[in-house]
């Protein structure tokens, strides 16, 4: 590697994270060890505010989050926003009457938190399979009657707007009529069966060269980690791309290198082959 890495962003869910969502032991003294020599350590995830771990956020020496794939960037030790992009209110309009179309479990994020239906929520068994994903997703986020009712009373663009899908051929004629109706969004999905949409630009890629730019640190010693669909950009913007071996195959293609699963500590083996001294 030609350049020292001073900071290191990295997806939380299928990267950082285990299939259990946990943060196993090795992980984290790779992550002790980096802060110690000096990198900046950033969870650069899809999730809103409150969805990130408090193991995370009040990890000794995590002090900036990039949230909602880039749209907000966050100093958690000061408490307050760096930057951010929300998606305009008349598309998140829009969007979500695409989504209302079919069965779908969606969320609009406001300011940090995630808002679901509680209807869909009741039914998580629907749009997820995995059991530590059923149980993330209705523990953080905030039940609401009608996410429409929600979307109304904010009058306001929001951080993100997502959906889960049943049917997978639902989900590709959403994004089918997103694509052929909507213009100036980002449209993206960190699983097989959602599709998530921010405002034009919008990237955790881009998120993690403005907080460089803000702590005088080059693309070039940035190292970023992924490995969903969510994570292509990224990988491709930063000094170092690393893709996990779980990876879909348009993170793969769009890394500088691959590493081990996220159940196979792929993060931290990184971390301490090329980045501890």
């Amino acid at each position: 590697m030609d350049h020292k890495i001073k900071l290191i962003g990295f997806d939380l869910d299928g990267t950082l994270l285990t299939s259990e969502k946990k943060l196993t032991e090795r992980t984290r003294k790779a992550l002790e060890d980096a802060i110690c020599q000096g990198v900046v350590l950033v969870p650069a995830t899809g999730r809103p505010l409150s969805g990130v771990p408090q193991e995370l956020l009040t990890f000794p020496g995590i002090r900036y989050v990039v949230t909602a794939n880039g749209a907000r960037v966050l100093d958690i030790a000061e408490g307050k926003i760096l930057f951010e992009e929300l998606l305009p209110y008349e598309k998140c309009g829009e969007i979500l009457k695409i989504f209302e179309k079919y069965d779908t479990l969606r969320e609009i994020y406001f300011e940090g938190i995630g808002y679901a239906d509680q209807e869909a929520l009741d039914r998580i068994e629907c749009y997820q399979e995995n059991p530590a994903m059923q149980n993330y997703i209705v523990e953080t986020r905030r039940p609401v009657m009608s996410t429409r009712s929600k979307f109304e009373e904010e009058t306001r663009g929001m951080d993100k707007i997502q959906a889960f899908f049943a049917k997978m051929e639902e989900k590709d004629k959403a994004s089918e009529e997103i694509s052929e109706k909507i213009s100036d969004v980002e449209v993206t999905g960190a699983l097989s069966n959602n599709i998530e949409v921010n405002a034009k630009g919008i990237h955790k890629g881009n998120a993690l060269l403005k907080l460089g730019e803000l702590l005088h640190i080059n693309k070039e010693e940035i190292m970023a980690f992924g490995d969903g669909k969510n994570d292509s950009k990224m990988l491709e913007t930063v000094g170092c791309g690393v893709a996990m071996a779980n990876s879909v195959p348009e993170v793969l293609k769009a890394a500088d290198m691959v590493t081990e699963s996220n159940d196979d500590d792929g993060v931290a083996k990184i971390i301490e082959q090329y980045v501890l001294k």
